[in-house]
Formats: structure tokens, C-alpha cells, sequence
């Protein structure tokens, strides 16, 4: 026997016990009946977690421009106005009753630190 026929023949010999797997291979079906292959779990979780990366990073620069360029006054009542911290959002009128300040002011506040919040997302590409 010549050692190519040996090395063909142990090639097939480990085939029997390979754990190789085709991507392409279906797997399944979707709930629309669809053939789902590796592949396409693959990507779908790829994509799904490239997805969460992006969203956190966005988060991150948002917040440092936040942080950045509004005063603590400003920090306050945007967060309150939006529901940043907790949740809840709260109206001119109960941020202002919370504040010891008029509403007129804080509704300046708000307007002058939405501005600036723009202005410095545009100014950063974002």
C-alpha cells in the first residue's frame, strides 16, 4: 500500500469521528417555518450583540456630553424632566416646587439646557 492511499485512508477513517459541522446545515425551523441553519443563529447573535456595543458606546458619549456641558441646576432638572435618574418624569411645575424656584425658571433652564445639550452633540458628530 503507498503512503497516499494510507494517509486517504485515515483521512476517512477520522471523518467517521469528526465534529465538523456545516454552517449551512439546517438545524431547525423557525416559528414561520422557515429552515434555520448555524449560520443563521450565528449572525443573528452577532448582530445582536454588535447591536448592544454600539447602543452602550452611544449611551457613554451621550452622558459625557451631559456631564460635560450642563451645570449642576441644568443636570437636575433635565434628568428629573426626562426621567434620568429613576424613571419617572416630573412636570415644570413639580420640579419647580422641589427646587424652591418658579416654573418660568425652571422652564428657562430646561429650554437654555436642551440648547446647549445640542449644540454640543452636533459639535461632537453624535
Amino acid at each position: 500500500m503507498t503512503l497516499a492511499n494510507e494517509i486517504l485512508m485515515l483521512l476517512r477513517a477520522n471523518k467517521k469521528y469528526s465534529k465538523e459541522v456545516s454552517l449551512y446545515e439546517p438545524i431547525g425551523v423557525d416559528k414561520d417555518g422557515e429552515t434555520v441553519s448555524l449560520l443563521d443563529v450565528i449572525e443573528m447573535e452577532n448582530k445582536e450583540t454588535l447591536e448592544t456595543i454600539i447602543l452602550k458606546q452611544d449611551i457613554k458619549e451621550l452622558y459625557e456630553v451631559f456631564d460635560s456641558c450642563l451645570k449642576d441646576n441644568e443636570k437636575t432638572i433635565i434628568g428629573m424632566r426626562y426621567g434620568l435618574h429613576g424613571g419617572r418624569e416630573y412636570t415644570q411645575r413639580e420640579i419647580a416646587d422641589l427646587m424652591g424656584i418658579s416654573r418660568s425658571y425652571v422652564s428657562r433652564l430646561e429650554k437654555k439646557a436642551l440648547e446647549r445639550l445640542r449644540t454640543e452633540l452636533k459639535r461632537n458628530g453624535i
